[in-house]
């Protein structure tokens, strides 16, 4: 099974990410070298997206939400974690 934690980005999130980036993908990276996470990045042109696909529990997944500084500090706006059914892959 996979989870799609999907953030909606802040109106500024590229002009305030400098002072956060190096938190959020040392917590990205750690998941990554866990095996709980699969990939992720931000939908640019604009950005407003970014999405984080995951083989960890629901609980992992909320966590790492909850604690990750680009939510503490507002660059995310909203987000939701989604079942996808993958097909192919």
């Amino acid at each position: 099974m996979h989870l799609v934690l999907e953030y909606a980005l802040a109106d500024d999130y590229l002009q305030r990410r400098a002072a956060l980036r190096e938190e959020h993908l040392a917590l990205v990276r750690a998941a990554h070298e866990r095996g709980e996470l699969l990939m992720a990045g931000a939908l640019p042109d604009p950005y407003d997206r970014a999405l984080l696909v995951w083989t960890a529990p629901r609980e992992v997944v909320e966590r790492f939400a909850g604690s990750d500084p680009y939510v503490v500090q507002g660059l995310v706006k909203g987000w939701t974690i989604r079942q996808w059914d993958v097909v192919v892959g």
